[in-house]
């Protein structure tokens, strides 16, 4: 798979956050206890929300570089190897030291996309920021971070602030960091089932961010429409309905989308977020974590 090419005026990114070893198997369905099944394909790929933004970010035209922290564990030579392929470049915080890399065990059910994730994170992990972590922010348009490795997230978000470059806090789910990071960030993309503490719905997250002073809060709903806020306003977008036979990472490949059209003159929240569901419907509609990249580019979803 080719990356679109990279020219100058390209954006770029910098993505803090996980990486993981995914081990993905497709089954028509899930086992019972104590049962063992025959999966009809399996895929391997680096995963995690950073790491698979970045590969967005890069397989929409953008330049980027993923901050994180991997070690010299032969797992951890598995995943850059993945990630170099498709064009991500990679800073590891913890270069030269053996560490236990997470490896994630998915299953994706055949009939209806669904996936299922076990796997160890980074939430709690004392990896501390790069010698050059100020160097990479200054050099980007935007920075991502996913929360995990909050040292590294924390001093990301510290100097993309004090530099004035947009912030993008990937809000999957909450984690004692974030009120930290989104105290920095210019725009929270959460899934649905992200709330803030003492939030009960959707709108009531949304209304906390904002006031706490975060400029754009989008919020996705899987095929249902998305919603956002900024500067006053609020809307929804609707998503493109398909065929939906693996989720795996679309909303990782909504937040890279996210990212990389955030950098891109003249794009309003509401056609930003329209590219991005377009893109993350694409991640659905096709099998397999990076066989649907070929086709992000064929599309040209980037126009």
């Amino acid at each position: 798979m080719r990356n679109a090419p990279v020219s100058e005026g390209t954006p770029v990114g910098v993505f803090v956050g996980l990486a993981t070893l995914d081990v993905i198997h497709r089954i028509t369905e899930p086992p019972g206890p104590n049962e063992k099944i025959t999966s009809t394909a399996q895929f391997v790929a680096a995963g995690g929300p950073a790491a698979n933004a970045a590969v967005t970010f890069a397989a929409l035209g953008g330049r980027a570089t993923l901050v994180t922290a991997l070690g010299d564990d032969p797992i951890a030579a598995m995943i850059r190897a993945d990630l170099t392929a498709h064009g991500v470049g990679i800073v590891d915080a913890a270069a030269g030291t053996r560490r236990a890399v997470p490896v994630s065990a998915v299953a994706v059910v055949e009939s209806t996309g669904d996936r299922s994730v076990i796997s160890a994170d980074a939430v709690t992990s004392e990896a501390s920021p790069p010698a050059d972590l100020g160097a990479l922010v200054a050099g980007a348009d935007v920075v991502l971070v996913d929360g995990h490795h909050p040292r590294i997230a924390g001093a990301a978000v510290r100097e993309a602030a004090q530099r004035g470059t947009r912030v993008v806090v990937d809000a999957g789910r909450w984690k004692p960091v974030m009120a930290d990071i989104t105290a920095f960030a210019t725009d929270v993309v959460c899934s649905s089932d992200f709330r803030t503490p003492g939030a009960d719905s959707p709108e009531a997250t949304a209304a906390a961010l904002v006031g706490g002073g975060v400029r754009t809060v989008v919020i996705t709903h899987g095929g249902d429409p998305v919603q956002w806020w900024s500067g006053g306003e609020s809307g929804s977008v609707p998503v493109p309905v398909v065929e939906v036979v693996d989720t795996l990472g679309a909303g990782d490949a909504f937040h890279g989308a996210y990212s990389y059209y955030s950098c891109l003159d003249g794009r309003g929240v509401a056609d930003r977020i329209d590219r991005c569901a377009r893109v993350a419907a694409l991640r659905c509609s096709v099998v397999g974590p990076r066989a649907w990249l070929s086709k992000l580019v064929g599309e040209q979803i980037r126009k």
